[in-house]
């Protein structure tokens, strides 16, 4: 058993300091594919924001709604218009992030692994993921 736990805690990693919101924008990815952000230039790690209409706190708010409802992700910091959140994957930890943009009506994203090198798709798909339920579902007639 306490080699289990000692595997767990490896798997997990150490909670990187180098997050959080710089200036107006969140941290670079590093080269490795394991990281996807919507501030990307770069076509491997870019991913596209979140999107909305109407009032950005409401959006904001629901994000946070979404995100604290999902079964793989805890809440780790939160501030005006910023989210850190720890997202679980089986064994392994990833770092996702969210920084509400009023001006661009969108909110940033940020998700990047802890360890290892590829992540074989997985922080991309995930954001994709919280995407599709953040974006309002559209009814036809």
């Amino acid at each position: 058993m306490c080699a289990f736990s000692g595997l767990l805690a490896a798997c997990a990693g150490e909670r990187p300091s180098n997050l959080g919101v710089r200036g107006e924008s969140l941290s670079s990815c590093p080269s490795s594919p394991n990281c996807v952000s919507s501030q990307a230039s770069d076509e491997r790690h870019s991913i596209a924001p979140l999107a909305f209409n109407g009032d950005p706190d409401a959006a904001f708010a629901r994000l946070k709604q979404i995100l604290v409802q999902r079964n793989d992700t805890v809440v780790i910091e939160e501030s005006s218009g910023y989210l850190r959140v720890e997202l679980r994957t089986m064994l392994f930890v990833d770092d996702g992030e969210f920084l509400l943009d009023r001006a661009g009506r969108v909110i940033h994203v940020r998700s990047s692994s802890r360890l290892g090198y590829s992540d074989l798709g997985k922080n991309r798909s995930r954001m994709e993921n919280i995407r599709r339920g953040f974006s309002p579902v559209e009814v036809k007639p």
